[in-house]
Parts: C-alpha cells; sequence; structure tokens
C-alpha cells in the first residue's frame, strides 16, 4: 500500500447512531419501541391467517416475552418526552385499534395503562380527547368485566378529568353516554377491589365537582319513572347513586380510609343542592340505611375514647365530610324528626370529643412535626417548605372540621330535650369540661342554641350551670 491504514472505528459514529436513536432527553431507543408496536399489532392483525385462527390467538394469554416488552413500553409512556414521541409516531390510534381488536384481558389493561400515563401530559392528554373514537371506546370499557382493565380505564379517565383544557370534553361525552353511570353504580355495588373502587370514586368525586348539573342528573333520573313497572324499579334500584355509594364505603371503611374518605366527600358534595339532599332522605326509608351506616363510621371507627387527640387532625378531613352529612340530614329531617337524639348519643360524645381533642391538638402544634434534631444547615429548603405546607393543610382541614362540629351541636342544643341532658351527664357523656368547650366554639356564633342549652342545664344541674356562668357571663339573662 502506498499509504498508512486507515485509523480504527471512532466511537463517535456509534455513539451519534445511539443519540440520533434515543428518544428526547431518555436513554430509550426509538428503533426498539416501533418494534415493539409492530409486534402488537401483529399480534392481534397477523397477516396470513384466517380468521378463526387469528381469534384463536387473540383469545390466548399474552406471551411471556412479549409482555415483558410491552411492560417495559407501559414503563417508559411514564417520561413525557416517550409520551410525546408516542403520540407522534400516532400510537392513540394504534393503541386503539389493539383495544378494539383485543380479546387479551392483559393486552387491553396494558394499552389502557399507556394511555394513561401519556393522559398525565397536557399536550398528549389533548392529543387522546382529540380522538372521539378513543374517548367513546375508553368510556364503553366502564363496562368491562376485567378489574385491572377497569382500574386503568377509571385511572385515565380522572387524569383527563384533572387537565382543564379537556375535562369539558370529557364531561360532555359522559353526558352523552347513559352507560356510563350504569356501568359506574354496578362497580360500586358489586366490587370488592379496594384499588378499583377507591379509583373509581375518584373519578365520580371529580365528575360531580366539575359539573354539578351532571351530578343532579345521575340522582334524579331515577325519579321520571313515578308509574314504572317492578321490573323496571328493580333495574332502576340498581343504579341509584347513593345506596351503590353506600355499599362502595361498607367495603372500603374497615381497611381503606382514603378510599372512604373519598366516598364521604361525594355525599358531602350532594348535600350542597336541595336535590342532592332529597335523593339521600326521600328514599323509601328515609335515608335510614345512609343515617345509619355514617353513624357508625363515626362513632366506631374514628376518634374514639382511646385514641390520642392528635387522631382528630389525621381523621379531619374524613370527619369533616361524614359529619356534614349527617348535619345535613339531621337538618333536613328537623320537622318528622325520625331521628331521635337519646337514640344517637354516641353521635353527641364523638362531636364533643372532636372539638375537645382539636383543642388540644391545637396546643401542641410542634408535637405533629417533631423531628430528630439535626443541623438547619442540611436540611434541604423544599422538603421544609413541605413541612410548612403540610402543617397548613392539616389546620385548614382542622377549621373546616372545627365549623363542622359547632354547626350540627347547635343543631342538637336547638333540638335537645331536658331529658337527654339529665341522662347524658349521668352516662358521663356530657361534663363541665365538655360543655366548656363546646361554648368556646359555639360562641358568639350560635348564641341562640348555647342559651337555650344552658338554661336545661340549669334545670338538671345547676351548679354545673353556675360554673358555665362564671365562664360565659354573656349568656346571663
Amino acid at each position: 500500500m502506498d499509504r498508512n491504514p486507515s485509523p480504527p472505528p471512532s466511537d463517535e459514529s456509534d455513539e451519534e447512531t445511539t443519540r440520533v436513536d434515543a428518544i428526547g432527553n431518555t436513554v430509550y431507543s426509538k428503533h426498539w419501541l416501533f418494534s415493539t408496536l409492530m409486534r402488537l399489532i401483529e399480534l392481534v392483525s397477523p397477516e396470513g391467517e384466517d380468521t378463526e385462527v387469528s381469534d384463536s390467538r387473540a383469545e390466548t394469554e399474552l406471551d411471556e416475552d412479549l409482555e415483558n416488552e410491552i411492560c417495559k413500553v407501559w414503563d417508559m409512556s411514564m417520561d413525557e418526552d416517550v409520551a410525546v414521541f408516542l403520540q407522534e409516531f400516532n400510537a392513540t390510534d394504534i393503541l386503539l385499534g389493539i383495544i378494539g381488536k383485543s380479546k387479551c384481558p392483559r393486552l387491553t389493561e396494558i394499552c389502557v395503562g399507556i394511555l394513561g400515563n401519556m393522559a398525565c401530559y397536557k399536550e398528549t392528554c389533548q392529543s387522546i380527547t382529540n380522538n372521539n373514537n378513543l374517548v367513546e371506546v375508553l368510556l364503553l370499557l366502564l363496562g368491562d368485566t376485567d378489574p385491572p382493565t377497569l382500574l386503568e380505564t377509571s385511572r385515565l379517565i380522572l387524569s383527563c378529568l384533572s387537565q382543564p383544557d379537556v375535562s369539558n370534553i370529557w364531561i360532555d361525552q359522559i353526558h352523552k353516554q347513559c352507560s356510563v353511570r350504569e356501568n359506574v353504580c354496578f362497580i360500586m355495588q358489586s366490587s370488592t377491589n379496594a384499588d378499583l373502587l377507591g379509583k373509581i370514586g375518584e373519578m365520580v368525586d371529580k365528575l360531580f365537582d366539575l359539573d354539578k348539573e351532571l351530578m343532579l342528573k345521575w340522582v334524579s333520573d331515577l325519579k321520571e319513572l313515578p308509574d314504572a313497572s317492578t321490573t323496571e324499579q328493580e333495574k332502576m334500584a340498581e343504579t341509584a347513586v347513593v345506596p351503590c355509594l353506600l355499599e362502595a364505603a361498607r367495603q372500603l371503611r374497615s381497611d381503606n380510609i382514603d378510599g372512604l374518605e373519598v366516598y364521604m366527600h361525594i355525599l358531602q358534595l350532594l348535600t350542597t343542592a336541595n336535590e342532592g339532599i332529597q335523593a339521600i332522605v326521600k328514599t323509601p326509608d328515609k335515608g335510614e340505611a345512609t343515617w345509619t351506616l355514617l353513624n357508625d363510621i363515626v362513632c366506631t371507627d374514628l376518634c374514639q375514647d382511646d385514641d390520642p387527640a392528635i387522631i382528630v387532625e389525621e381523621q379531619a378531613s374524613v370527619l369533616s365530610s361524614t359529619l356534614a352529612v349527617l348535619s345535613a340530614m339531621f337538618a333536613s329531617n328537623m320537622e318528622e324528626n325520625y331521628i331521635k337524639i337519646e337514640q344517637n348519643l354516641p353521635l353527641l360524645s364523638t362531636l364533643l370529643r372532636v372539638l375537645l381533642y382539636a383543642e388540644e391538638s391545637q396546643k401542641k402544634p410542634s408535637e405533629v412535626i417533631r423531628r430528630p434534631s439535626v443541623d438547619k444547615s442540611s436540611v434541604p429548603s423544599p422538603r421544609s417548605g413541605a413541612q410548612k405546607g403540610k402543617r397548613r393543610e392539616g389546620d385548614f382541614h382542622l377549621k373546616i372540621l372545627l365549623g363542622i362540629c359547632s354547626e350540627f351541636l347547635s343543631e342538637i342544643f336547638m333540638d335537645i330535650s331536658k331529658e337527654v341532658v339529665s341522662n347524658s351527664f349521668k352516662e358521663g357523656v356530657l361534663s363541665q369540661a365538655m360543655c366548656t368547650c363546646a361554648f368556646q366554639h359555639l360562641l358568639p356564633l350560635y348564641h341562640t342554641a348555647v342559651e337555650r342549652f344552658h338554661a336545661i342545664v340549669t334545670e338538671v344541674q345547676p351548679d354545673t350551670a353556675k360554673q358555665l356562668l362564671l365562664g360565659f357571663p354573656n349568656l346571663r339573662s
């Protein structure tokens, strides 16, 4: 040779190839993603096979290697760069086609899960929402029988409802598809899957919070057929929203307080409109099932005598919602008076305990966020800010709880009889300390209720009444 040998190939070309093949700023390969999606398409639409063979294959479980590969796509789609790339690659149409043809529950679940991850980002959520066929199919999937698929479907819909730019589009479609309510009610009434019930509850909670008209439509539609046949009435009863909400709450109350909180908040949303309250109290049992369940949750599951005072702050949100519903029911049934205070002394005791515990909790705020001593310079400022934010959030929920408890107690004080007050002191439900705490929270806003209650105490416990008068001289006639 007349020249020197060529230098060995540089690694720079390999690096350049890798960089070009990478998705955005990630290390994920475009080529690998293409090939995996193509394998998915071939799985549901194999070439060179007749329809019968194709259907047979589609009904079988996923090949383990392929399942691992598409699960990697599922994980990758959590990255925004990957989600955007999938959108640019028209993955929404591809996944829609796969979902439409798939007879494999696991495959459907994964495809919906990928879309659910994509829906977490504004741009890709908009792309999903703009695909009318996809939105329609996803809403129809709420009638699927596979719990994991239902979980991913409800998660996806919740993500889209949480995006302000597209939420109205989803709400409009839900208005049009009556099957959504029927399917949601069936899940709440029949499922024992805590994760699924929790996510479906979050979806309904978001729907009702965004669209009061939809909420009232869901709880009022059952009144439109007063002359319906027995069969029609039975079918309607299966989609009655309030009983379905209660059944889901029963399933969650023992081991999923976060899920229970969601359903209590849905019921609280109903009480913000007269039609919603009527849906609760104008049932054949006049809301007795609702009252019994919620009363039992408050008196049996939450804020017990042997709990530390700080528990009231931890349970403030679920307590607020539950007590708000009970308070609305109590107030709406004053005239019928089917809710008897003498039969609900444990509830009165709980209300007083909540006020007392909240007062103790507020006196010792430092104990709530107490941490081992450390060098302050070593603590990152974002974490310190998060702790302050958590404290403020706790205070916010606690103030709401105190307001609801105070209003509820004022209603009870306006209705309570001398006999019940006397028995409450004898049974230890009422005491001077409890009354003092209650008066501190009720005055001056509920002066009339406190004045009436103090007059009864004067008759049954004159010494206690005198001591209360010393602490609250404005009660003097």
